[in-house]
């Protein structure tokens, strides 16, 4: 932190900013996820006198998600190729990835670009000089990738209770189909990641609609699908 506010009383640091929110109910000018993202990085550029010239936006995009399938990271890495900005703040580092591998291999692909990941909380997450440092940055991402494994198991476990008392069952098992067909549609043949609206509309297109309004599937539902058990 003091080192980045150093810099920032030369000249100020040019840095773009990058924001991810992994449900599709979080998603929406009316939600609080981004506003909450935006304001921690806009507090912390004010700080240290850095500025941010450019914003990045991964919305319904799961934490484990691989770095190099996001449209708006990729669109982030080809706004920083030799353009003068020196490095990407996010809220935190679970903002960037919550899986262990893709938050490293995200790291990497920063670092050979010469651009640093900063947090609004002013850790460097590029900083490779203090092992103590790497390793923290590697213990708080298993931790955070341990978090989410959890919270999938327990409401793994919601919904086989609920199916054993009667309740309505998944569509992975009422209609496996229209699952296996929405996570072939998850990536085009360019390997670009569609969004829930793009994969509802490509459904309907071939027919697969949402059985009690026989309309396309709502943003949320094609989230909730996405998610079902393999």
């Amino acid at each position: 932190m003091e080192r980045i506010a150093q810099e920032a009383t030369t000249e100020p640091v040019r840095a773009v900013a990058y924001m991810r929110t992994s449900s599709a109910t979080n998603v929406g000018a009316d939600k609080d996820s981004e506003k909450r993202q935006r304001a921690a990085i806009e507090g912390f550029a004010a700080r240290v006198g850095m500025e941010v010239v450019d914003w990045f936006y991964d919305p319904a995009v799961s934490g484990a998600d691989p770095i190099e399938t996001r449209p708006g990271f990729s669109a982030l890495l080809d706004r920083i190729e030799g353009n003068g900005v020196s490095a990407v703040v996010v809220e935190d580092a679970s903002r960037f990835a919550r899986d262990l591998v893709a938050q490293e291999l995200g790291i990497l692909l920063l670092i050979k670009r010469g651009v640093r990941l900063l947090t609004a909380s002013g850790d460097d997450l590029c900083d490779t000089s203090d092992p103590s440092r790497v390793m923290m940055r590697q213990i708080a991402g298993a931790f955070a990738q341990y978090e989410k494994a959890r919270l999938v198991a327990r409401l793994k476990r919601a919904r086989e209770v609920k199916g054993k008392l009667g309740g309505r069952k998944p569509i992975g098992e009422t209609r496996p189909e229209v699952v296996a067909l929405a996570r072939r549609l998850r990536h085009t043949r360019s390997g670009r990641q569609r969004s829930l609206r793009e994969i509802s509309a490509e459904l309907a297109a071939r027919g697969f609609v949402a059985e009690r309004t026989g309309r396309p599937f709502e943003a949320a539902q094609i989230a909730r699908l996405l998610a079902e058990d393999k």
